[in-house]
Formats: structure tokens, sequence, C-alpha cells
């Protein structure tokens, strides 16, 4: 048996490329196999179709299903599943920075397994990975929650055994198998890729495959099957029906070529599950922890080896060393960030974003590039009547009436254009619907015409009393009525349909064609002979009376939200599936400056480099497939953008999934928002507004925290290597470090719930790893001058300069060494001067008080003792103030010499 399966393996890309690019070519060349192994289906006869997959038009057996339901799987795509709690749980401690903790804990528990400093780095560790597990887990829950566990069926045509009579019943779709006759009617989802044996006025909605907001009518196949003209796009052959898809009208019996994995669907699902790519928030933090890591590897050796030397007690410089790497490291920051990140998932929620992935918070801030679709997004996703014209072009009445007529008398199923323009007579005035026609017959609309007419009786009386004569009102595509056109109305006048004449209406039609409106012309004929019945060859001798334009029209507030969008420097850039016409007028109708639309085809030609550069001068992609726009979206991320990219339909969910942050909406398919990082409750640009305002703002707290920590620790332990060299004991215990580092990371808690600067916020913001390293020893020295004023204060003023009197330095030094870190949260927090221009938000200001507080009370505690503490004289407390005062002053003017020069802060 000859199955469409591609089980050769796919090309490789070439070995230099990264993993995920060699992946994303695979999957490219797979997806590209299927619809090429599908295209050649629709070009060949129904009978060797069958024969390809061992099937006949009667149906399979129970027997032959049942067997082959075991040899190839269920008919379900590849989707992606939540890891067990557990895996989640080791998930959160996998972070380098908690690696560094448990690593020095272990040193420390092997020197002295009664160490208190053992129990204060397993309590920072456990806190922060229990709390980000924690904020994982639920937010996972809640995304699963979405999702509505619903049994779909299909129709099947199977027979008991092989003599028997075929029978047709319903069957879930995850049990249909390749060989099943299928059963399609208005309303069915399409189960598995078919091909159409036979086939009566098929519409089939593909909005998910390809973008295209309208139905697709599928060829008539009524008599033998011969197959169709060869094409290389499987959505677009006429006689293929694939899996994802819907019959919005007609009948169809269509054989199952390929399921589950195997369907096209199935083969872009594949690119779905697994690891995914590293994102920019992902790259961000990476980069900053090494860069952290780094600065800690040349920092402790010095500090150990300067202690070791100068003192003489190499076990104390040791402990001391270890209590250095602790305060270098930002070991809350897996702590901060899930704080930080779950409570912008919370803050999102309320203007209805939906956050699965927290890390996709903070990349929606960053965004500089949106990449959309246009569907639903700029326009209302519903066919309006946009203009009724007459044969030169101008708004006419008429037209809409004739056009109304035909569409509220017809009997059969009423497609999108006729209800809009049933719609839009509800809304013109100028037409007015009375009793003077009554029904006489129909002629319906069928693929091979593409038109279809009507026969009305002019009643001869205003209340509708007494036959009149028949009138014919056609209405079709425009080539197809303007060939059984012999006259026209101009202008309240009938005139002969010249050559000149048909050229000029003809061009009216185009040139509202290339406007991105779909046309239709209306024509009509009086009936010489009224008779009961109308057949095909009365449809003849008509007169062209007009045309009406349809149009999905742009959302009233799409123009304003991408204005938004781009004020706060986020570039839109189109990618849809629909054609290039539609898809430019939609775009400059909000506003977008269109320039050159870009064919998916022609991004085939190009190589990876090629594309970078199209993709950068590029606003509007048209007629894209689904691995043209995950091409798309890798081409900007390689040209260092960030990129979001939003999408609801199954031709999105490779772009979602490769995009920083993949956007999609509760109404999308499931596979759709299995691949979403965001999920909008409504599919609008200014809720996405919103929910980009909320990630710079979890992005600007999460950098406030690292700056500040960064720094401070920095200086505090460029302190420590001053001391180290000059002070003939140790400047600090170094359990003193470690619960300074305690209060300090402790109040930092409050910093997710910080409000930041409208100016912060005007701008995508992004990971620099340079320039927090820049800050840091730029910003850190600062504190590092007064806590050398302090040692001489201590060392001169109040004589703590011997081994006697070390207690008493240390606390002196403990005290304004965790104020000064306080106390510069409030000045790194903003580019503004504190609280005079900015004030923080009321939780950061508790916190920052409660670690004053603590800090002034610990050496008059009773812990004072165990920690080494000593009480601190009264004079102490008038130099501490000054100091302090002294160190914000000089902070501020730095920062202000800071933004001059390097034109950022955080």
């Amino acid at each position: 048996m000859t199955m469409l399966t591609p089980r050769t393996p796919a090309k490789l890309a070439p070995p230099g490329r990264s993993r995920r690019e060699r992946k994303a070519a695979e999957l490219e060349s797979r997806t590209r196999l299927v619809g090429e192994q599908l295209a050649g289906l629709s070009s060949a006869p129904g009978v060797r179709v069958q024969q390809s997959v061992d099937a006949s038009a009667a149906g399979l057996t129970h027997a032959e299903a049942a067997l082959r339901l075991e040899r190839h799987g269920a008919n379900v795509v590849a989707q992606e599943r939540a890891p067990r709690w557990y895996v989640q749980l080791a998930k959160a401690f996998r972070n380098p920075f908690i690696a560094v903790l448990v690593f020095l804990a272990a040193v420390m528990y092997w020197q002295d397994p009664a160490d208190p400093g053992v129990v204060i780095l397993s309590a920072m560790v456990g806190i922060s990975g229990l709390l980000r597990f924690w904020q994982e887990y639920r937010s996972g829950r809640a995304a699963d929650a979405l999702k509505q566990l619903v049994t779909t069926t299909c129709a099947v045509q199977r027979r008991a055994g092989s003599g028997s009579a075929p029978t047709t019943f319903e069957v879930p779709m995850d049990q249909v198998v390749p060989g099943d006759v299928v059963k399609l009617a208005a309303g069915d989802l399409i189960p598995a890729d078919l091909r159409i044996l036979t086939a009566k006025d098929l519409m089939i909605s593909q909005a998910a495959l390809s973008g295209e907001s309208l139905p697709v009518a599928k060829a008539d196949t009524r008599a033998p099957d011969l197959g169709q003209q060869a094409t290389s796009d499987p959505v677009e052959a006429d006689n293929l029906a694939l899996m994802g898809t819907s019959v919005t009208s007609g009948t169809a019996t269509g054989l199952v070529v390929a399921t589950g994995a195997d369907t096209y669907f199935g083969s872009m699902a594949g690119s779905l599950v697994g690891e995914r790519p590293q994102t920019n928030f992902d790259t961000g933090v990476r980069k900053v922890s090494f860069l952290l890591i780094r600065f800690m590897l040349v920092m402790v050796p010095v500090v150990f080896m300067i202690n070791g030397l100068t003192k003489g007690d190499w076990d104390q410089a040791f402990l001391f060393g270890i209590a250095v790497a602790v305060g270098l490291t930002p070991e809350m920051l897996p702590m901060v960030v899930s704080a930080n990140l779950a409570r912008g998932a919370v803050a999102m929620a309320k203007h209805k974003v939906v956050v699965k992935r927290l890390n996709a918070i903070q990349n929606l801030g960053a965004m500089d590039v949106l990449c959309t679709d246009k569907t639903g997004t700029l326009t209302e996703d519903r066919i309006v009547l946009d203009r009724y014209l007459d044969v030169h072009g101008n708004e006419d009445g008429e037209v809409l009436e004739y056009g109304y007529l035909n569409a509220h008398f017809q009997t059969g199923l009423r497609n999108l254009m006729d209800q809009a323009v049933i719609d839009r007579v509800g809304e013109a005035e100028e037409v007015v619907v009375d009793a003077r026609f009554s029904m006489v017959d129909e002629i319906p609309f069928d693929f091979a015409r593409r038109r279809m007419s009507v026969v009305l009786a002019r009643n001869t009386l205003a209340g509708g009393s007494g036959p009149g004569e028949h009138v014919m009102i056609t209405k079709g595509a425009v080539e197809e009525v303007l060939d059984l056109c012999t006259h026209m109305t101009d202008r309240g006048e009938t005139v002969e349909l010249t050559e000149q004449l048909r050229w000029h209406v003809t061009r009216i039609a185009e040139d509202n064609n290339r406007r991105g409106l779909r046309v239709l012309a209306v024509a009509t004929r009086t009936v010489d002979t009224p008779r009961d019945t109308y057949c095909v060859a009365d449809e003849d001798g008509l007169t062209l009376v007009g045309f009406l334009a349809f149009l999905d029209p742009p959302k009233a507030d799409a123009a304003r939200a991408l204005q938004a969008l781009a004020d706060k420097g986020i570039a839109v850039k189109v990618v849809t599936g629909d054609n290039d016409l539609v898809a430019a007028r939609v775009c400059a109708d909000v506003g977008i400056d269109v320039g050159t639309v870009v064919l998916g085809p022609e991004t085939d030609a190009l190589d990876d480099t090629a594309l970078r550069a199209l993709a950068a001068r590029t606003t509007v992609f048209a007629k894209v497939n689904p691995v043209q726009k995950a091409r798309i979206v890798r081409a900007l991320q390689a040209d260092g953008h960030t990129v979001g990219f939003l999408g609801d339909g199954i031709n999105d969910a490779a772009a979602l999934r490769d995009a920083d942050v993949g956007i999609s909406v509760d109404t999308a398919v499931d596979i759709a928002k299995e691949s979403a990082d965001i999920i909008l409750l409504e599919k609008d640009l200014t809720v996405l507004e919103q929910g980009v305002l909320q990630g710079r703002t979890t992005f600007g707290n999460t950098i406030k925290y690292i700056k500040m920590t960064a720094s401070s620790n920095f200086g505090n332990v460029f302190s420590v290597l001053i001391a180290s060299a000059f002070i003939p004991f140790q400047p600090m215990l170094a359990i003193m470090l470690l619960v300074q580092n305690l209060v300090y990371d402790i109040a930092q808690l409050a910093t997710p719930w910080d409000r930041m600067d409208e100016e912060y916020l005007r701008r995508p913001r992004n990971w620099d790893a340079k320039g927090i390293g820049r800050f840091m020893v730029t910003i850190g020295p600062i504190s590092s001058i007064f806590d050398i004023a302090m040692f001489l204060i201590m060392w001169h003023v109040f004589a703590a300069n011997s081994a006697a009197s070390q207690s008493l330095f240390q606390s002196g030094w403990f005290v304004e060494g965790l104020l000064s870190q306080t106390l510069v949260v409030h000045m790194i927090r903003t580019r503004k001067i504190p609280f005079i221009q900015s004030r923080a938000s009321w939780p950061v200001m508790v916190m920052t008080v409660l670690a004053v507080l603590t800090g002034l009370w610990l050496p008059f505690s009773p812990l004072a003792s165990s920690l080494g503490f000593v009480a601190l004289p009264a004079s102490y407390f008038p130099w501490l103030i000054g100091v302090l005062l002294a160190y914000c002053t000089l902070t501020q003017l730095v920062k202000t010499w800071y933004i001059r020069r390097f034109g950022t802060w955080l």
C-alpha cells in the first residue's frame, strides 16, 4: 500500500547553522514535502488516488479501519504538554545564581555545619526557587483552564464486511484513518486531509490555513473525477480539503489521504513541540548572569588573597571570601523576577491579557517590531457592502435595490455577500422594499456559472394585487455576467453595450479590485413571454446595471491603535495570507505606509541574508504561507529586533512559536493558542498596547533591581578590598555581610510594585549586559568613597583602630553600608530627582523604611552579641546623617553626568 506519508528524512540544513536553524529548516522541508505530495494527488484521477491509499469509493470495512488505526495511530497532531509539577519544580531552581549559592552553602557547611550562614543561604535558595515554581505552576494551570475539552465527530462511510453495503455513521475525529470516505456538509470541520471525490456547491473556509477572509469555492465534481491542473500549493487546489478548515456551504464526499502528523496541518504542528527557541529575555538574563559571575570570579580570589596575606588567618579569609561572593550575587534575582512577572500577569489580566509564559511579559515590553495578520486585527472580520456603483463608478441606489432583491428572494443558502447586501439595505434610506415584487422562480448558484438569478413578477398595484411583467435579476462574477450582457443602463437610459463600453465597465470593476474590493456585477432582463419556470438558457440578453463592491472593513480604532504603538517605538508589519490588493487597501485605510507589497513566493528565492534586508524595509507581506511567516520572523530577529507576532490561525502557529513573544486571542484555533505566550481576550491592538506598557513596567522594575543590587554590591566589595589592604582586622565579619545582604534583598522584594516614569515607557527596552557592567563600575564606587569616609571617622573619631575595638568599627560600617544601600534605591529607581520629581510607590517606601529601622536596631538588639555587633554611641548618628546626605548628593550629580554621557539610565 502506498501512503501519503513522508518517511524519507528531510533535507538537512548546513552543519554550520545553529541547532534552532537546522530544526526549522528540517521542519520547513517536511512541510514542503507534504504539500508537494498533496498537490500531486490533486492532479491524479480519483481512481488512482483510491488505489494509492488502498481504498474504494464504498469505504473501508470496520476491520480494515481498526487495523489502520493501530498502524497509523490516532488522528491527532502534536501538542505542547505542560511538564509534571516536579519537573517544573526542578526547573525553578535551575539558575546560575542559585547554583552559586548552593555551592557556597555546601562549602560553608563543610567548613562548619553549625555556621548560621548556611541557614541564611539555604533560606535564600528555598524562598527564591519555591516562589518561582509557584508562579509558573499557577500560571500554567490558568492557561490550561482556557482550553475547552470538546469531542468532535464526523460522518464516515464504512462497511460491515467486504460484500456489505456501505453505511454512514458518526465516529470521533481521532479515529479517522487513511482510506476512509468522509461525508461533508455545511458546518462540518474537515477531519483530515481529503481528496474530494464528489462535490456540489462546496464552499470551504480556509482562513485558518491561508488567511483568506472569504470562503473558497471548490470544484463541482459530479462526473468521473479526472483530477485537475497541477498546483504547487495544496491550499489552492480545487479538489483538496485540508485538516483545520471547515465547510461553509454545499456537500461533498472526500477520501482521507493523510491523518494526524502526516497531514499538512500536522507537518506544521511538528514545529510547535519540544524546546522553545531562546527568546530575547532568556538571552538577556543569561548574559547578565554570567557578567556578574565573571566579576565574582575575579573579585573573590583577590579579596581572599589580600585578607589571607595581611591577616595571616586563612580560614577566616576563606569564609570572608565566601561572604563576599554572596555579596556579589544578586541571589534574589529569580525571586524578584518571578514576583515582577506575577504582578505583571495579574495587572495584564485586568486589561484582558492572559499570560501563559511569564517570561513573555518582559519580551512584550522589549518588543520593537510587531508582525500581525490582517483579518480581525486591522479589520472587523466581517464582509460589508462598501459601495454600489453604476457603470461609470458612481454610487447608485438602483444598483443596491436590484442587488437586494436578488439576495432577498433567493431560497438557497445565503452567502456572506448576500447577507452584507441585506444588512446594507437596512442602513440605506434611499431603498424602500415593499410589495412591488413577488417570487416566480430562481436559477441557483453553481460554481461553473459563478452567478445566480431570481425571476420576479412586478405587481401592477402598490398593494400587490395582480401579476405583471417578469424581471430576471442576475448577480455574480463580473466576467461571467458581462458575457451575458448585450446592453447597459447609462443614466437611466438603456444603451447597447459596445466593445468600447465593455472595456470601460471592465476597467471600472478592475479599478475597484485594485482597491482591494471584491466586485460582483448586477444585471437585469425584462422577460417578453412570462412563464412559471426558467432555466440557465434564459440568462441571456441581460442589461448591466452596475456593481456591488465588498470589503472586510478596517476597525474604527485600528488607526489610532497603530499610531499609539508607533509612538511607543513599535513598528507594525502586516504578514497575511490574503491577497496583496486587499492587504494594501486595508493597510492604507488604517494609516500604514504600504510601500511595495512583497508576496510570499518571492521570499522563497532569497537566502537568509537577503531576506533580512528585505524584511527590514518591507511593511506588508501578502499571500504568505506558514513556513514563509516563520522565516520572516526569524529574519527580523537576526537583524537584532525583538519580534512579537499576533495571529489566530493554524497558518500562524509556527511564527507564533518562533517569535520572541507569540500573541493570540481566545477565539483562535487551539493550536495557535497553544503556540502563543500571551492570549488577548479581545482581538484589539488597543488591548495589546496596554499589555506593552505593563511589560515595560515589569522589565523596568527588573532592571532596577539588577542595577541597584549589582552596583551596591560591587561598591561594598570594592570597599572591602580597600579595607582589607589597610585595616589590621576583618573590616566586617562574614555573618555581618550575609545579614546585610539578606536585609537589603528582602527590602528589594517591593520593587515589582514600584511605578515607572512615563518617559521610560515611551520606547522599547532591551537587555544590555554591557550597559549593566558600565553602570556597576560607574555608580558602585561612589558608595566606596563614603565607606572610606566612614572608615576614617570610625578610626580617628571613635578610636576603633585596634583588634580590641574591631566590633565597634564593624558595627559602624554595617549600619552605614546598609543604610546607604537602601537609600540608593531611591536614587537609582528614577532618572529624576528622588522624592521631589519622582516618588516611589508606597510598598517600596515601607520596605526601605523597615530595612533602615532594622539596620539601626540590630546593634542594639538581643541578636547583637551573636552576630558580633556592639551598641553605637549617640555621637555616631550625626556623622552618619552627614555621610548619607553627601552620598545622595554626589550620586545625583554623577547620575546627571551619566545620563548626558550615555543617554540612558535604567
